[in-house]
């Protein structure tokens, strides 16, 4: 993907210095001079932000700037360009003028390229450490090793951050222009809000065993019943919401087969033209079925990137 846009969630420009992690001593040094990144686990990982307009910055404290004792050990994200350190911590967020509580789904499309690579890298690790208090294999407490990248038993049972890889696919019929369409779905769990109805790209996790071009064509058989080909890989980002990676592609399909929903995955689906979802960018009111507004994925996700690809022509 080298000169091209990159998903909003996999850009960083952060060196992680991962050979750090298991020095005590440059660690205890570095927290000293670290800026650190508070999250509060008890509002959805929120983090401060300073500023309207974008890109909004990032709020990093020093060590001793934190309002009280974090809730979590420090946890070490790596090097910044300039050779300071950066770590996150789980806490009550400082009370500062000129800033708001943000979460990651909200600003994460417009923050730089460095800010948007931590808040992604310490939600990740914050939320994979809220879920492995405990050993899988022993049902042991854990305790957190090497800078926050490990997790530790009484026996010495190590276990370190894990990912659930997902693909999602944005299904289009092949076609150049704007009488080209795509095939997005609204999830059957989603909540709905009158008036407005949101639609997005096909998506589910990568089974043991299969490869996630092999999910893109179950995935896509099981929830609308379509057959797809020409798998093309598009990207991928971090998904911290609690743990995936998501694992972007675009497919071609014949839009005049008959679409038969998974009522318990997708509620409803149907094929857009790319005048409709360029107008639905646009803002203006594109109605679906029902007269409802059609809303598209948030700025956040990965789905609205392959929108954007498929619009813009990259199939």
């Amino acid at each position: 993907m080298t000169g091209e846009p990159a998903p909003p969630l996999a850009r960083t420009t952060l060196d992680r210095a991962a050979h750090r992690r298991t020095d005590p001593g440059w660690l205890a040094e570095a927290w000293e001079l670290a800026r650190v990144l508070v999250l509060d686990s008890t509002d959805d990982g929120r983090a401060l932000v300073r500023g309207e307009a974008a890109p909004p910055e990032l709020v990093l404290v020093g060590a001793g700037e934190l309002p009280e004792v974090p809730r979590s050990v420090p946890m070490f994200l790596g090097v910044d360009s300039d050779g300071v350190p950066v770590f996150a911590v789980d806490g009550p967020l400082p009370e500062l003028a000129g800033t708001r509580r943000v979460s990651l789904r909200e600003v994460g499309h417009l923050l730089t390229d460095r800010d948007a690579g931590i808040f992604t890298t310490a939600l990740a690790l914050l939320n994979w450490h809220v879920r492995h208090g405990f050993s899988s294999s022993n049902g042991q407490a854990t305790q957190v090793d090497e800078a926050g990248w490990s997790r530790v038993d009484a026996n010495g049972g190590r276990i370190w951050p894990r990912t659930d890889p997902a693909m999602i696919v944005l299904v289009h019929d092949g076609v150049d222009g704007p009488d080209g369409r795509c095939l997005l779905g609204n999830n059957a769990t989603w909540p709905s809000t009158p008036g407005e109805r949101r639609y997005s790209c096909l998506a589910g996790y990568v089974e043991p065993g299969e490869s996630a071009e092999a999910a893109v064509l179950r995935e896509v058989r099981e929830e609308v019943g379509v057959e797809v080909e020409e798998i093309g890989y598009a990207g991928s980002q971090s998904w911290p919401f609690p743990g995936s990676l998501m694992l972007g592609f675009l497919a071609r399909a014949d839009a005049d087969a008959p679409i038969r929903l998974d009522p318990a995955e997708i509620a409803h689906a149907r094929w857009f033209t790319r005048r409709e979802i360029g107008a639905a960018l646009g803002g203006q009111p594109v109605r679906v079925d029902g007269g409802d507004r059609l809303l598209l994925p948030p700025p956040s996700s990965i789905a609205l990137f392959l929108v954007h690809r498929w619009l813009d022509g990259h199939c």
